[in-house]
């Protein structure tokens, strides 16, 4: 996915932005950077890998050479930022946190009209490079943004770093956030609140779906209004989002404990306890707990010293024996129960997969796996979350290709709950990944604990529901 953070001050900038671009290191893996603009020396950049460290060991001895009273910074999934632009519109620095579906359909009108990309990352096109050439377009900011909003299709979140101020500006369905923060002498915007309260922000707007704000020392202008309609992602609540995180006015972790406590709530299965899989699992275990008059317990934890990162790496057996190494389960506490584990979703299944068997080798005598959210049937066009290769990489295609002989036929009925198609790929699941049970959290539980109108959620991995931004 990704997240970044900017902030203008009438007092140098540089600890601010360090740290708020830190506190979105959860978000990913690959790649950080920050920009910051000085008057009387103008733009200053960096970027670094994050494959092998961390983004605080990487950026911390550089910060010396930094200057500015205004800055933005990112920790991206996808390609190198920010990108340094000279343009008509003056010079700027633009971060990104999106997915371009069409970026080579693009590249190539660009092409045609005699423009050039020159960031490259790993021979494939920089999407914010390119973000930046649509901006560039434009007789204004604002236009140039539109016209990402109108020929993006996916999602688009940005910063952009102007010799006059920050430019905040939301995807058009808001599918990412942007929350603006303010403190004396200062305004942060940032992908979650969580970078806000430690540097003393406090948060005071959501930016809208497609709505574009300039922030300076002095306020925020807003230069286009919020369209209507919104598809803020779902998993911010289920997966991405760190515990302590306000998106649209709803926190995170309350989010996950109504889920688990609904879900307690309704389950009929005896167990002796319940524990989360670290760390997105443990609202709604907290929560199943207090539902299902059980006992919480931390029969697995998460070794943090040195696996403290939520995301995984990109290969695939390096991604399975990090995922072991990093949760170390409780023979105590699992020796002779019958465990409920709370996790936040299923997508291959082999992660869990693999804690079911170490459960049982540790002397659990039943495992119930609880998921947070409804199954996974359809991947993810927008954040990149699920089947970035193909949908087969989804344990709930592979069953229905199974079963129909077409991972394609009777979505719609597998992804109805408690339909018949339902009901068999469930247990499918669960036989396969070697569980005592499984159930999903139901859509219709997961939107109520959110508490927005469905039609402003985006739920397209769940039901296959969402659209692409149509000009309003």
């Amino acid at each position: 996915m990704g997240g970044f953070f900017g902030t203008i001050s009438v007092k140098d900038c540089v600890n601010d932005l360090f740290y708020g671009t830190d506190y979105n290191s959860h978000l990913g893996t690959k790649r950080a950077g920050i920009a910051t603009f000085n008057k009387e020396h103008g733009f200053s950049r960096s970027i670094h890998s994050l494959e092998r460290d961390y983004f605080r060991s990487r950026f911390e001895k550089e910060l010396d050479g930094f200057s500015g009273n205004a800055g933005i910074g990112v920790i991206s999934d996808t390609d190198p930022q920010p990108i340094l632009i000279n343009s008509h519109l003056g010079r700027y620095a633009v971060v990104t946190v999106a997915k371009v579906n069409n970026l080579r359909e693009i590249a190539q009108e660009l092409l045609e009209k005699r423009m050039h990309l020159s960031e490259m990352s790993a021979n494939n096109i920089n999407q914010t490079e390119l973000i930046a050439l649509l901006i560039n377009m434009g007789d204004t900011f604002e236009d140039g943004i539109r016209l990402v909003y109108e020929k993006v299709k996916g999602s688009c979140s940005m910063l952009l770093l102007t010799e006059n101020g920050i430019i905040a500006a939301r995807d058009a369905l808001g599918r990412t956030p942007i929350v603006i923060g303010q403190k004396d002498g200062a305004y942060a915007a940032t992908s979650e609140t969580t970078a806000l309260p430690n540097l003393e922000y406090k948060p005071i707007k959501d930016v809208g779906p497609g709505e574009i704000v300039r922030i300076t020392t002095d306020g925020i202008e807003v230069l286009k209004k919020p369209y209507s309609k919104c598809q803020i992602c779902s998993f911010l609540w289920v997966y991405y989002g760190f515990p302590a995180s306000d998106f649209e006015g709803v926190n995170t972790e309350y989010v996950r404990e109504c889920n688990g406590k609904a879900m307690g709530e309704e389950d009929d299965t005896e167990a002796d306890c319940v524990c989360g899989i670290p760390d997105s699992g443990v609202g709604t275990a907290i929560g199943y707990a207090e539902g299902h008059k059980i006992p919480y317990k931390r029969a697995v934890l998460k070794y943090t010293p040195t696996w403290p990162r939520s995301f995984t790496p990109g290969n695939q057996s390096r991604r399975a024996l990090v995922a072991k190494m990093k949760l170390i389960p409780n023979r105590s506490l699992l020796k002779d129960q019958r465990i409920v584990m709370c996790d936040d979703s299923i997508v291959r299944g082999t992660q869990l997969r693999d804690n079911v068997r170490t459960f049982f080798e540790y002397g659990a005598k039943e495992v119930h796996a609880r998921i947070s959210c409804p199954p996974l049937v359809y991947a993810c066009p927008f954040i990149g979350f699920t089947a970035s290769k193909s949908e087969l990489e989804l344990i709930t295609r592979r069953v229905i290709k199974d079963f129909e002989g077409d991972e394609n036929k009777d979505l719609e009925k597998y992804a109805t709950t408690d339909s018949p198609q339902y009901k068999r790929m469930v247990e499918e699941i669960g036989k396969r990944l070697g569980l005592s049970s499984v159930k999903f959290n139901k859509i219709e539980t997961l939107i109520k604990a959110i508490g927005m109108p469905k039609e402003r959620v985006c739920t397209h991995c769940f039901d296959g529901s969402s659209y692409f931004f149509e000009k309003e």
